[in-house]
Formats: C-alpha cells, sequence, structure tokens
C-alpha cells in the first residue's frame, strides 16, 4: 500500500485512543473511571437547547456559509466584545466545526512546507501532527526553569529565519497554567516585530480559579490592519460544556479570514447550521450554566490537589485553569506510557500519560468528572503504586490482591 509521507508521519490522537479504550471496557461492564477526560460533565446551556431545538423543528436545515452563519459571527462579535473589549467586523470571524478546525486551516492558510511553529511544553496533544499536516516543522520548547511557564528567552532561543508561527495556549492544556501578563505582552510585540504570526488558543479562557486574570492578547497589539498577525483561537466546547456540538471560530485580519474560509469551504463546506444555531443560543443566552461550571470544577480541583498531594514523591503545581493536573510521577516511574498503562491494566484508572504532551513521567489527571469519581480513581491509584499500601483492594464486591512490587 502507498501512504503519503506526511500520512505516514501522522501519529494517531492518544487521548482519542485512550477515550476509546475507555468506551469498550465500560461496555464490557468494567469498572473503569476516568481521570483522563477533556469535556466537562455539565449539561449543554438551556438556551442552547432550546435554539437547536426550535430550528430543527422549522425543518429548515440546510447549508450554512462556509465562513459561518452571520448571525453566528454576530454572537461571536457580541463574545469578542464583551470578554476581549474589542470589536471586529464580520470579515474578521470564521466560524468552523470546533476550534480544532478553526485552528487546522488557519495553519493550513500560513504554512509552507519546512516551515516551523513554536509552542511552549506541555502542549496539546494535536499541535505537532497539525503542524505536521501542513508539510512544517513542529518545534515544542520546554522552559528552562523547570516550570510550566515560558519565558521570552525560551521561546527566543528557537525562534529561526524558518519561524512562521508560535501558538499560546493560555489557560495551558495539560499544565492548568496561566501565563502573566507581561510574557503576554511580550510575546504580542515580539511578533508583530518579527514579523511572526501568534495564533492565541484561548478555548479555556473562561475557566480559571482564585481570582486569576487571563490576559488579552488584543491589550497589547498595535497593529491592527490586514498585516495583523494575531490569530484567536475560541468555542463553545469548554466554557459551556458542548464538547459534542463541534463550534469554534477563529479572528483575524481580514485577508487572513478569507483565505481560511476558502479552504474551509473545500473540507466541510461550513459548520452545520444546527449546531450553529446551538452555540448562538449559548452566547447570547443566559450565563449560569457557566457560572455554574466553573463553581463545580473549582470545587473538584481543591480535592483533587488534596488528594495527590498526599502521595509522597509526587511533584505538583495547583492548576490555575483549564480542569487538568500534570503531576510529576517520575518518582514511581518515568515512564509515563508505561505508568498510565499499568494504572489502567492493574486498578482500571484511565490517565493521559505526560509524554503524549512533551514531558514523560507526568499524568495528566482531570477533575471535570465527579467527585466520587476522583476520590475513588485517587484511593485506587494510591493503592497500586504505593509500597506502604495494604495488600487488598476492593472495587465493589471485586477483591483486588497486589502481585507486584
Amino acid at each position: 500500500m502507498s501512504i503519503s509521507i506526511i500520512g505516514r508521519s501522522i501519529n494517531e490522537s492518544a487521548t482519542l485512543k485512550l477515550n476509546e479504550t475507555f468506551a469498550i471496557l465500560k461496555a464490557k461492564g468494567e469498572p473503569v473511571i476516568h481521570l483522563g477526560g477533556g469535556e466537562p460533565k455539565s449539561k449543554a446551556p438551556l438556551d442552547a437547547i432550546t435554539a437547536l431545538s426550535s430550528h430543527i423543528n422549522s425543518g429548515e436545515v440546510r447549508y450554512a456559509p462556509a465562513d459561518g452563519s452571520i448571525d453566528m459571527k454576530k454572537a461571536v462579535i457580541r463574545y469578542t466584545l464583551e470578554n476581549y473589549n474589542r470589536l471586529v467586523e464580520p470579515k474578521n470571524v470564521i466560524v468552523s466545526s470546533g476550534a480544532k478546525q478553526a485552528l487546522m486551516v488557519a495553519l493550513q492558510a500560513i504554512l509552507n512546507p519546512q516551515d516551523e511553529v513554536i509552542f511552549p511544553a506541555p502542549y496539546w496533544v494535536s499541535y505537532p501532527e497539525m503542524v505536521k499536516l501542513c508539510g512544517a516543522i513542529p518545534v515544542p520548547v520546554v522552559p528552562e526553569d523547570g516550570t510550566f511557564t515560558p519565558s521570552m528567552n525560551d521561546i527566543e532561543q528557537n525562534v529561526t529565519s524558518y519561524t512562521k508561527a508560535i501558538i499560546i495556549n493560555s489557560p495551558n492544556n495539560p499544565s492548568g497554567a496561566v501565563y502573566p501578563e507581561s510574557f503576554i505582552a511580550e510575546i504580542v510585540q515580539f511578533c508583530e516585530k518579527k514579523g511572526i504570526y501568534l495564533i492565541m488558543d484561548d478555548i479555556y479562557h473562561k475557566l480559571v480559579y482564585n481570582g486569576i486574570k487571563v490576559a488579552n492578547a488584543f491589550d497589547f497589539v498595535k497593529d491592527f490592519s490586514d498585516n495583523s498577525k494575531l490569530i484567536i483561537i475560541n468555542g463553545v466546547s469548554k466554557g459551556y460544556a458542548m464538547t459534542g456540538f463541534r463550534i469554534g471560530w477563529g479572528i483575524a485580519n481580514k485577508k487572513l479570514i478569507e483565505v481560511m474560509s476558502n479552504i474551509q469551504g473545500h473540507q466541510t463546506s461550513g459548520p452545520s447550521i444546527l449546531l450553529q444555531k446551538a452555540a448562538i443560543g449559548a452566547i447570547n443566552g443566559v450565563q449560569s450554566s457557566t457560572n455554574a461550571l466553573k463553581t463545580t470544577l473549582e470545587n473538584n480541583r481543591k480535592i483533587l490537589v488534596e488528594q495527590l498531594n498526599a502521595f509522597s514523591g509526587i511533584h505538583l503545581l495547583p492548576p490555575d485553569g483549564t480542569f487538568y493536573t500534570f503531576a510529576d510521577f517520575s518518582a514511581y516511574e518515568k515512564d509515563s506510557t508505561k505508568l498510565s498503562k499499568f494504572l489502567l491494566d492493574k486498578v482500571r484508572v484511565l490517565t493521559m500519560p505526560g509524554k503524549e504532551f512533551g514531558m514523560d513521567g507526568f499524568l495528566r489527571i482531570s477533575f471535570c468528572g465527579s467527585i466520587k469519581d476522583i476520590n475513588e480513581g485517587i484511593e485506587r491509584m494510591k493503592w497500586a503504586i504505593d509500597p506502604d499500601s495494604p495488600n487488598e483492594l476492593y472495587i465493589g464486591e471485586r477483591k483486588l490482591v497486589r502481585d507486584w512490587r
């Protein structure tokens, strides 16, 4: 079989594969606990469901414009004004089938083969593969100070004449780190000066805790012309708990949005009109569900951090945003893939190996599930890897016996 060079270079999504594994085990009746999840368990906002139902009942479910309906664009414009204090025009907006597609068409619109794209580690698992899909080269950057927060020095040391774009994801998946305003200001100004595209992946920007404020890149932009290199990516998946609705958007200069729209038109013809109606309902509707979700996650976060801190040997920087912790388990096992598989095999707890996010020895553990799952999942993990744990553990009526060292 003849497979393309790009096709051979792309790895399977580790997070999607583990989600599939969880679903298979669950269907078999296994008492599996998912602590690696990337979607809140809250229900979608009522306004979203009502808007969707109203439109589907009309029977008029047709094609939408390739770059999104005008009503959806108006909702994004409103969202941007309220959350970024920046008024953009419809031609500055593209609506896509998820923030992931908005990011993908942005990369396809700006990258040539052998261009380089920089992003701090740890990073979302899809960044390297999306860059490779464009024939370009991913350049992950690990902060030198051992934290999850990059410095401008970390970034600048990796910039070359081939650097075309920098992706910044704050709050960060998987670490939950919120990058300081001073760093965002510096990197905005640096990219403007160097003519490098700055892609702000803001999908988690509503999910921050302890009064932390997410820096607004627009506050530091000087060039708002059609030469602007700033691209903002966002969507309804995380903050509105609407992962399955697959509606996201990009905001950029008009020329770039036009090119992105042309690409998207040939890919998917545009996002579903039904799902856009739901997203409009969520954005324009009552925001109480988002506030409730944030309150729930903040409580879950506190419990998970306390539970992880009870482990001896684990190093944890508490997250300021998202719904993930990224804990260093290397004192127990340096190979995070091996450790993640061990926990799934032995105690049926699913975690995400840090290697897939650019840092081995770590596990991404989510707190977007139930408190019951968090408590029971961490108890099982502790029993499996802590040598001082008792020899037996009951999962329901099933007795497990430690037959390993």
